[in-house]
């Protein structure tokens, strides 16, 4: 295989009509609707109702759909008793995985006719079993996964942190699971979609997608991110850091993309969220600090920070623990990988690619005796 192609690189691996990714360097739609719009005067309902139904529900359809989600918020009573035995220590992101699968065990699929009950099952499940597992695993304590809040960001936020959330924290919340809710054949929902080629289960395709997920190269990348800002304490200490670690090629977390090639453009809408939140927070400093590193890696490396970059900083000045960013990533991203996983069995194929062999040839098999 060429250098070209590793990885699929610049491979087209199918259609889709949920999604345009990079399109002339910068765009990001959903369904046709570009990213700004929706992120300016969406609620993430409306665009996980676009996502999964196709097309941006009315006032009823949204009442309806919205309506529907809330019992969906519930954590069985048996899972509820699998999240207790997950230590404090566990990476959340495999708290949600084995929350998933529980949850596929003991309200399995048995049906395609079920698939769009089950992803808005997940939608609501997700925030409320995460929520549960951190109260109990790290604070010893049992909660109620229900709140009075109509949305899924006021749902989550409310849970986490015990009490109501700041409107300025919730819209920044629902902002931010739009901006994460999609994203073309990314990784992740890649290997959802070659899960769903084999006529598996829509759980086994999420639970693929999360394992996917997982890693720092690509839903990871917001928790390194925030590793990196804690750092420093001054814009001048990070710049000096920043091209310190340019020096010794170190990886820096947050910046470039494999799409894009001009910016991100969710990192515009995120990054003015960030300076937002930051006024009158004790670590304010973070955005500043952001910055300086922004900066250093466009002169030095002409690199653009991604949606993660300033996502970190965000979920930081909402109270949230950096462990607990890529799940968020979940949280939202079950929209899209719903729609993918839907898309791909309605015109399923196998996704068997090839691979260029590159072992040697014709070796002659010595018995063992002689070996």
């Amino acid at each position: 295989m060429s250098n070209n192609t590793a990885g699929l690189r610049g491979i087209s691996a199918g259609n889709t009509a949920i999604c345009t990714c990079g399109k002339d360097g910068v765009g990001l739609t959903y369904r046709g609707y570009d990213i700004h719009d929706l992120a300016a005067y969406s609620t993430f309902e409306e665009v996980a109702f676009l996502l999964t139904r196709g097309h941006l529900p009315n006032q009823s359809e949204l009442e309806a759909y919205q309506e529907k989600l809330l019992p969906l918020r519930n954590v069985p009573k048996p899972i509820k008793e699998v999240l207790r035995a997950i230590p404090g220590d566990a990476h959340p992101m495999d708290v949600l995985r084995t929350a998933c699968s529980m949850l596929g065990c003991i309200e399995s699929e048995k049906s395609l006719n079920q698939q769009l009950d089950i992803a808005d099952r997940l939608l609501s499940f997700f925030p409320s079993a995460l929520c549960y597992w951190v109260h109990y695993a790290r604070g010893n304590k049992e909660i109620e996964v229900i709140t009075q809040q109509d949305s899924l960001a006021g749902h989550f936020l409310e849970l986490l942190n015990g009490c109501t959330p700041s409107e300025e924290h919730r819209r920044c919340m629902d902002v931010s699971l739009i901006l994460y809710a999609e994203h073309e054949y990314d990784a992740s929902t890649f290997t959802s979609r070659v899960i769903t080629a084999t006529l598996s289960d829509f759980y086994s395709s999420v639970c693929g997608g999360i394992g996917a997920l997982r890693g720092p190269l690509h839903g990871g990348a917001n928790e390194a991110a925030m590793e990196l800002i804690e750092l420093y304490k001054t814009p001048d200490e990070a710049d000096r850091g920043i091209t310190q670690k340019l020096q010794n090629k170190d990886k820096i977390m947050g910046f470039g993309h494999a799409v894009y090639k001009i910016s991100d453009p969710r990192n515009l809408v995120i990054k003015k969220w960030a300076e937002k939140l930051s006024h009158g927070h004790a670590n304010a400093h973070y955005y500043a600090v952001s910055e300086a590193i922004e900066k250093r890696m466009w002169d030095e490396k002409k690199l653009f920070p991604n949606l993660d970059f300033y996502s970190a900083s965000s979920y930081h000045f909402m109270g949230i623990e950096t462990d607990l960013f890529t799940p968020i990533f979940i949280i939202s991203r079950i929209t899209g990988w719903s729609a993918h996983i839907m898309e791909q069995r309605a015109d399923n194929r196998l996704i068997r690619p090839n691979a260029e062999y590159i072992g040697p040839e014709e070796l002659k098999y010595v018995p063992l005796s002689q070996r």
